[in-house]
């Protein structure tokens, strides 16, 4: 995963609600929407360039719920335009377009105001992770999406639009629960990956394979960014389960309930993920001293094996008259002989020690 620094510098002087894109998305700001009641669901299409113009505000004692899905944030006008018509605080807007927010709630009174991350796993890319901010008003969701690729909701609409399970016949602030379970779900599939992945490397350190230390580091900085964007994940599950905001029926305290537990399942692997990869990163370091040892062994024994001979082709290299088997027809063959039998003597004695 490529580390990349989102530029607040841009702001800086700025007053607060400045509408100033901070992230790394880019492209165009599309527009889609789903209108649904107990009858059925249908969608809403916007024409290019004038979303915000054709965008239905549902009030106080209209039927139905309408979820408008936004994608592409870098638009500031179009933001702007969709605060202005569901009367969104201007600190709510920037943070909308701020991506690089930690997963908050805050209740704005009249709309509550969600933000987390959508993760995605890709074994050449690696991690990846998107702002998701979610608006829930009376009659209405909004959900905000970095880019125009995103999938986190599929499988919502396409429950919606089938007209299975209870969505239909369930408020906004189901569908807001919907949306936040959607997100998380995607999260098991994020960790799914990692095991796969760390499975592969735990196969490879054991095989012995070398070169692995960027792999493992790169896990580790991912699992360590998993865990900032899950973690305060929790607290504002909390706040949607007790503090019992009047846009939210207390009856879908244990739905939201029931996602907190999925968070605190997700963290608690993520922490045996990282307990994983430290013990395989020490087996991976222990295993390369290993066969550094071995190496320096190995030269070690042929050093000492080599070290009587080289003595005594130093001793009989000596400018010396009189020396022992100097004139012998049978002295370098015998010379030759004992420095081989003090080899073969050095290699079974090593051998025996199982030091060779």
């Amino acid at each position: 995963m490529r580390r990349t620094v989102n530029r607040r510098s841009r702001k800086a002087g700025l007053p607060p609600g400045s509408l100033v894109h901070i992230g790394q998305g880019s492209g165009d700001t599309r527009l889609s929407g789903i209108r649904y009641s107990g009858q059925g669901a249908r969608r809403i299409q916007f024409e290019k360039h004038r979303e915000s113009a054709r965008i239905e505000v549902p009030g106080p004692h209209s039927s139905g719920v309408l979820w408008l899905q936004v994608k592409g944030v870098t638009d500031a006008n179009t933001i702007e335009q969709i605060g202005d018509l569901y009367n969104l605080h201007p600190l709510l807007l920037e943070d909308v377009m701020n991506t690089d927010q930690r997963p908050k709630v805050e209740d704005y009174g009249d709309h509550l105001f969600v933000v987390l991350r959508g993760l995605h796993f890709d074994t050449s890319t690696g991690l990846q992770q998107r702002q998701v901010s979610l608006v829930l008003g009376p009659n209405y969701v909004l959900s905000f999406e970095e880019s125009e690729q995103e999938r986190n909701f599929e499988g919502v609409e396409n429950r919606l639009m089938d007209g299975r399970g209870r969505l239909l016949q369930e408020g906004a602030d189901y569908l807001l629960y919907s949306l936040l379970d959607s997100v998380v779900d995607h999260y098991f599939a994020v960790l799914e990956s990692v095991s796969d992945q760390i499975e592969m490397l735990e196969d490879e350190v054991l095989s012995g394979k070398e070169d692995l230390l960027p792999v493992i580091h790169r896990l580790k900085r991912e699992l360590i960014s998993l865990r900032k964007s899950i973690w305060p994940l929790r607290e504002a599950l909390v706040f949607l389960d007790r503090q019992h905001s009047s846009l939210i029926d207390e009856d879908l305290s244990v739905f939201f309930r029931d996602i907190y537990d999925h968070c605190i399942h997700i963290v608690d692997t993520i922490e045996s993920f990282r307990d994983m990869l430290s013990g395989l990163l020490d087996v991976h370091l222990s295993s390369i001293s290993t066969r550094l040892n071995q190496v320096m062994k190995l030269l070690t024994l042929i050093t000492t094996i080599f070290m009587p001979m080289t003595l005594i082709t130093g001793i009989y290299g000596m400018n010396f008259e009189r020396m022992p088997f100097l004139h012998s027809q049978f002295g370098f063959p015998l010379v030759v002989g004992i420095m081989a039998l003090i080899s073969g003597s050095m290699i079974f004695f090593f051998r025996k020690k199982r030091w060779l």
